[in-house]
């Protein structure tokens, strides 16, 4: 039983980190407005370009990338070392080998979770892209560079942060069974791909209307 309690708390640390929200705080800090309530309502960092301009945006970007990369690097060291925590003895028909990468699947998506319903924003915040990114670079850099990859001669092409993100989303889903993945590594970004479009439906609703904003104009 404490095995699994640990385990939860683990899931619920990364939530946690994901729900830092750093544009929402780059908004107060620096201008004093709530960036939801600009542009776009999103706390991502296309809203901060927006909003509060390139450096600024910059660095939310970079903070959301980080907080992807450092769920999966927490769970790779947690799991395996809860497994041999004297006092959190997992079940003994518990296969530790095949434990780590579904550990690391759960916590991609508690993270990305966290980001997109920030529990310190209402259950609001971004669309999970960055922090997504960052999961795909830790767990697998092959996939999260071709997902990067088409993100940018996407943006290149149509300058529209939306239909990139998404046209990144089903990269990943793509590579991530055209490459030797584990199991839990497909499922996960087959899920985290599908809530990032999920997350952009509004964004579709524009696109289908030929309404949506090109980078470096007002949503």
């Amino acid at each position: 039983m404490v095995f699994w309690i640990a385990g939860a708390v683990g899931l619920a640390i990364a939530y946690l980190l994901g729900s830092i929200p750093t544009g929402y705080l780059a908004g107060k800090l620096l201008k004093g407005i709530d960036i939801r309530e600009h542009g776009s309502h999103s706390t991502g960092a296309t809203n901060v370009l927006r909003t509060l301009g390139k450096w600024p945006a910059l660095a939310v970007l970079l903070v959301d990338v980080l907080k992807g990369v450092g769920a999966v690097v927490f769970a790779r060291w947690f799991y395996p070392w809860l497994t041999t925590a004297s006092s959190a003895t997992p079940p003994a028909a518990l296969d530790l080998q095949s434990l780590a990468p579904w550990a690391v699947c759960l916590t991609g998506l508690a993270v990305m979770l966290g980001h997109g319903r920030s529990v310190w924003l209402n259950f609001t915040g971004g669309k999970s892209v960055a922090t997504g990114l960052g999961v795909l670079l830790a767990m697998s850099w092959p996939v999260g560079l071709g997902a990067v990859t088409v993100f940018g001669l996407a943006l290149a092409a149509a300058r529209i942060v939306s239909l990139s993100s998404m046209l990144a989303a089903l990269t990943a889903i793509a590579l991530v069974f055209g490459l030797e993945q584990p199991l839990p590594y497909r499922l996960l970004v087959i899920a985290g791909g599908i809530y990032v479009i999920v997350r952009h439906r509004t964004n579709i609703r524009r696109l289908l209307a030929g309404t949506e904003p090109r980078l470096g104009k007002v949503a």
